[in-house]
C-alpha cells in the first residue's frame, strides 16, 4: 500500500548543499516528493515540533539546531513510506548507520544528523499536517 511520510532535511544539511543530493538519493529509493518547502523554524515552532522531547537533555538543543538555519520539509509517497523511509535515512548516529544511508553519508554527527524521519503512521500524519494543508500536496 502506498502511504505518506514526513521528512526534514535539517539546516546543517540544507545550508551545505546538500538537499539536492539527499532528494535525488531518495528519489532512487523510490519516494516520491508530494510537497516540498523551504522555511526557517522560529523558536516557538520548532518547540511545538518537537514538544514529545520536551524535558530530556536534548530538547534545548534540538531546538536551538533547528531554527539555526534554513531547513526542508517535505512529504514522501511510497509503498510503507515511514518504515522504508527510516531504513533509507539509516541510524541517528551517522557512526552506525548502515552504508548508503543518508545519514552515513550526509550528517556531520549524532546532533548534527542531517534528516528527520517520522517513526508512526499516526506521527507521519501529525507531523505532515504541521507544515503542509492538504493543498499543498501533489494529486496522484
Amino acid at each position: 500500500m502506498t502511504n505518506r511520510t514526513l521528512t526534514i532535511i535539517k539546516p546543517d544539511a540544507f545550508g551545505a548543499g546538500k538537499a539536492g543530493k539527499i532528494i535525488a538519493h531518495l528519489e532512487q529509493g523510490g519516494f516520491k516528493v508530494v510537497a516540498a518547502r523551504v522555511m526557517r523554524l522560529t523558536t516557538a515552532q520548532a518547540g511545538e515540533f518537537y514538544a514529545v522531547h520536551k524535558g530530556r537533555p536534548f530538547y534545548g538543543e534540538l531546538v536551538e539546531f533547528m531554527t539555526s538555519g534554513d531547513c526542508m520539509p517535505m512529504i514522501l509517497e511510497k509503498a510503507n513510506a515511514v518504515l522504508a523511509l527510516r531504513d533509507a535515512i539509516g541510524a541517528t548516529d551517522p557512526a552506525e548507520a548502515a552504508a548508503g544511508t543518508v545519514r552515513k553519508l550526509y550528517a556531520e554527527s549524532k546532533g548534527r544528523n542531517a534528516i528527520h524521519a517520522s517513526d508512526s503512521d499516526e506521527n507521519a500524519a501529525r507531523e505532515s499536517r504541521f507544515f503542509f494543508s492538504e493543498t499543498d500536496c501533489i494529486r496522484g
